[in-house]
């Protein structure tokens, strides 16, 4: 699962919509990837984010030769 599929969009109250401005509160190591907790400076949302693993496979940048 992705987070758009997981997670809903934050809740604004009705006059108060801005850009969010994401700071790291914290953060850890699982499985699934890294899990940040940040909120916004302006605000003080919070939210909670999913850093994907990267699962990357070898790519030859050469040609074998010899």
């Amino acid at each position: 699962m992705t987070a758009p599929e997981t997670l809903p969009h934050p809740v604004v109250a009705p006059g108060s919509r801005h850009e969010h401005a994401w700071v790291t509160a914290s953060s850890h190591a699982t499985s699934e990837g890294r899990i940040r907790y940040v909120r916004c400076v302006d605000c003080g949302a919070h939210r909670v984010d999913l850093e994907p693993r990267a699962v990357v496979v070898p790519e030859a940048l050469t040609r074998p030769f010899g």
